[in-house]
């Protein structure tokens, strides 16, 4: 089957406002949020979305694939600008918030959750070799254990995130989350 042919420029504006109108919607928690609104939101008609997003699960998808895309891309950005241990924390903590994000999505999330879509195991399975890049490049400098996996990490993380549900959760999450870091960290002995 041959590649699908690129979008028209148009055509590539619409479906970006498209993705940009829901990711409003649903980030705001309006996980009620119809297609109508989302397109009027666009600019565009209710045919220009479902061209582009066959069902409103398809969007949402999409929306979620999205926010994964970008957090995924941290690591190599991060490990330009920093050290490998710190950009190992800041990782951390962007996954904190991309809890938070999920927070405002959660309602949506869950309109998919009983489908067959494999985008939460793709997305599990990309942050957790987004950790391993970072993981790897601290053991390599010396200051990160070299005995822990990014999938185990990820689900530390995911018990941290998984506090959503409480007032004031995300302070105490980043908290957490720095306690974690400095157990990750390699100690260098002190001469005595």
């Amino acid at each position: 089957m041959p590649p699908p042919r690129p979008l028209r420029a148009d055509a590539r504006r619409n479906r970006e406002a498209l993705l940009s109108a829901a990711r409003q919607a649903f980030l705001g928690g309006d996980s009620d949020a119809h297609v109508e609104d989302i397109a009027r939101s666009a600019g565009v008609a209710v045919g220009t979305l479902y061209r582009h997003f066959e069902t409103r699960e398809a969007l949402i998808e999409e929306v979620y694939r999205t926010e994964v895309d970008d957090l995924c891309a941290a690591p190599g950005v991060l490990l330009n600008e920093h050290p490998p241990e710190e950009a190992l924390r800041r990782f951390l903590l962007l996954l904190v918030d991309h809890a938070a994000v999920g927070k405002g999505m959660s309602g949506v999330l869950e309109s998919i959750m009983a489908t067959d879509s494999p985008v939460f195991d793709d997305a599990r399975t990309r942050m957790a070799g987004a950790l391993t890049l970072l993981l790897d490049a601290g053991s390599a400098a010396g200051t990160v254990r070299d005995d822990v996996t990014g999938s185990t990490l990820l689900r530390a993380l995911g018990g941290i995130c998984g506090m959503r549900a409480t007032e004031g959760w995300l302070a105490e999450a980043r908290q957490i989350t720095a306690l974690l870091f400095d157990g990750l960290r390699t100690r260098i002995p002190q001469s005595s």
